[in-house]
This record gives C-alpha cells, sequence and structure tokens, in this order.
C-alpha cells in the first residue's frame, strides 16, 4: 500500500481492458483513494458486482460533482481530446492513454492550457517503465556500441490474441472509427524511438492491409526514417509493424561501430555482440509481470501531482509522436519521402 495526501478522488474515464487494468491497480495502491467510473453506456448489475460498488456514471457533468483529483484517460484515442478539455477545465489532473489522440489536431491547445493553468499532464506509454528497455537505453548512452550506424525496430502479434476473449473485429484495434490500426495502437515504438535515438528527420513509407482479418485499418507499415540525436549524428532506422505474424515479437537492434546491442521485450534480455570479443553477452535480464509497468508508471504520475514534479511522458511526447504517424501515412499516400 502506498500512500498520497492530496490525491483523495480519482476518475477512470472508460471501462474497457486497460480501464479496468488501472482500476485493479489504483485499488492495489491506494486502497484508501475513492474511485468514479465515467462511461457512455449505464453500468448494469454484472458491472457493479465487478467493481464492487464503485461509483459509475455517464456524463461528464455527473463525474464533476464527484470533485476528481485527477483523471485516467482510457476510452478509445477519437474521444481523448474532447474529455481532456472539459476535464482540464475542471483543474483535473490528466493521465491520457496513449495515443494521447487519433489526430494531432487540438492536441496542443490542450498541452496549452494545461501548461499555462499548472495541470499535471502526463502520455501513458508505459514501455518507458520496462526495466529491460531503460537498460536498453543506459548501454546505448554509455556508448557499449559507439556510434550508431544502423537501427531497427519490430513488433508485431496476431490481433485476433490480442483479446481471445473478445471479437477481435469489433475492438478498437480493428475499427478506424475508434483509432485503431498498427500506427496508433503500436505507437509505443514511435515513442521509445524518439526517446532513445532523437528526432525524426524524414520518413518513407509503406502503410498497408496485408492480411485477410476483418478490420478498416492497415496492418502492416514498413517505413525507413532518418533521425537525429542531439550530437547531430544521422541514424537511418528501419521500422515494422504488424498485426499478422503468429510469433508476438518486440525487439530494437543497435548495429553499432563497437558492435551490436539487441533488446527483447518478450525475454527481457539486452544482449551485445562485443567487436573485440566476437561474441554475445548477455548484459541484462529481467521478466516483470504484466501489470508492473502500468504500476510503476501510476506512481510516477501520482508523485507528480503531489509533488508539482515534471512527468516522465510529457503530452509533448505524445503529440510528437503522432506527427511521426501523420508523416509516416503522408508519405505511403503519395509514394514520397516526407520531411519533418
Amino acid at each position: 500500500m502506498h500512500n498520497v495526501k492530496n490525491i483523495k478522488r480519482v476518475l477512470i474515464v472508460g471501462l474497457g481492458s486497460i480501464g479496468k487494468r488501472h482500476l485493479q491497480i489504483i485499488r492495489e495502491l491506494y486502497p484508501k483513494i475513492k474511485i468514479t467510473i465515467l462511461r457512455h453506456r449505464e453500468c448494469i448489475n454484472y458491472d457493479n458486482n465487478k467493481l464492487d460498488a464503485v461509483d459509475c456514471v455517464t456524463s461528464v457533468e455527473e463525474a464533476l460533482k464527484f470533485q476528481p483529483d485527477v483523471a485516467i484517460i482510457a476510452t478509445p484515442s477519437t474521444k481523448h481530446i474532447g474529455i481532456s478539455n472539459k476535464l482540464a477545465r475542471a483543474g483535473v489532473h490528466l493521465l491520457i492513454e496513449k495515443p494521447i489522440s487519433e489526430k494531432s489536431d487540438g492536441v496542443q491547445s490542450l498541452i496549452n492550457f494545461c501548461h499555462e493553468s499548472k495541470i499535471v499532464l502526463m502520455t501513458a506509454y508505459n514501455l518507458r517503465f520496462l526495466p529491460s528497455l531503460l537498460e536498453f537505453r543506459r548501454q546505448f548512452q554509455c556508448g557499449i556500441a559507439g556510434k550508431a550506424l544502423s537501427v531497427s525496430i519490430e513488433v508485431g502479434q496476431y490481433l485476433p490474441n490480442w483479446r481471445p476473449d473478445n471479437d477481435y473485429s469489433k475492438t478498437v484495434s480493428a475499427k478506424k472509427s475508434m483509432g485503431g490500426g498498427v500506427l496508433l495502437e503500436l505507437s509505443h515504438e514511435i515513442d521509445y524511438m524518439l526517446w532513445i535515438f532523437g528526432s525524426v528527420e524524414w520518413v518513407k513509407s509503406c502503410v498497408s492491409r496485408q492480411s485477410s482479418l476483418k478490420l478498416d485499418v492497415e496492418d502492416t507499415v514498413d517505413s525507413i526514417i532518418r533521425l537525429k540525436d542531439s550530437k547531430g549524428n544521422q541514424i537511418i532506422a528501419t521500422l515494422h509493424m504488424d498485426f499478422i505474424r503468429q510469433d508476438n515479437t518486440r525487439k530494437c537492434t543497435i548495429v553499432g561501430d563497437k558492435g551490436t546491442l539487441k533488446w527483447n521485450a518478450n525475454s527481457g534480455k539486452v544482449k551485445f555482440f562485443s567487436k573485440q570479443k566476437q561474441k554475445w553477452e548477455v548484459v541484462h535480464a529481467s521478466v516483470q509481470d504484466r501489470n508492473y509497468t502500468y504500476m510503476e508508471e501510476i506512481k510516477h504520475f501520482f508523485s507528480c501531482v503531489e509533488n508539482s514534479n515534471p512527468v516522465f511522458i510529457s503530452g509533448d511526447d505524445g503529440l510528437r509522436v503522432l506527427l511521426v504517424i501523420e508523416a509516416i501515412r503522408q508519405s505511403s499516400n503519395n509514394g514520397n519521402t516526407v520531411f519533418l
């Protein structure tokens, strides 16, 4: 159990799989905090039993009567900005699930308002709290692989296997109207790419639907991206994302002038192939419970609200991801290289 002095009421907006996960974690970490759920439809008896008498409302007006200190926005991304604006104007601090929206329109205005009003705004790219990814970034920044010559980023999982208890074709991931598709749903990769390697100079991309899955969004993305780090070094990266591969994959490889550094999220291992030793070595290994990164994310967000500290993943970080996504789409649509 953890203690917070100034956070007494939490509003969770949306009760899908992520909303339920946040509810479970807050109850575990902060059992004294009062929680209310805001969702688009009535909470039926089944839900109320599952929620163990947590209050449930269906309008922002009702939610604001609860006077929440913070809100976790876990609706489909197409709803994020509208609801966040209303809550921010009521002085509510915001943890917005990734992506921060399905498009960049309106995001900067929300960021500006929160900054001017001293409202904490954090984008929920929880993968950044994964110890193996943190160590991968640290090893790279310490120079173990030397100067990065090329980077390969790969993520993929067969969409019907994501939520086996649900019809995948009716989920957010499969529907354009709800902000689905690999670019938005798997945008963790773009976030950590920017976080580790720097800003994007240009993209050349192909966004497509390769499978016969029942969806109206892309299931595959392939991009060549030129990045520029803080020292002015240029790095060429390849990015592959898909909903179609049967072998669940999430990994990144850096080829440097001193060796090759590899991160595998599923194994929790960071490996290094030394130019001098000519062999692979495991430099980090850790496997966490699936809730671990969500727990660390919430603890960090609550701490920032309590102590007025800067957040690890800002609204600006969330917006930068969206601008890269829009450039990738534009490149694919026009068949051109798009400069940012």
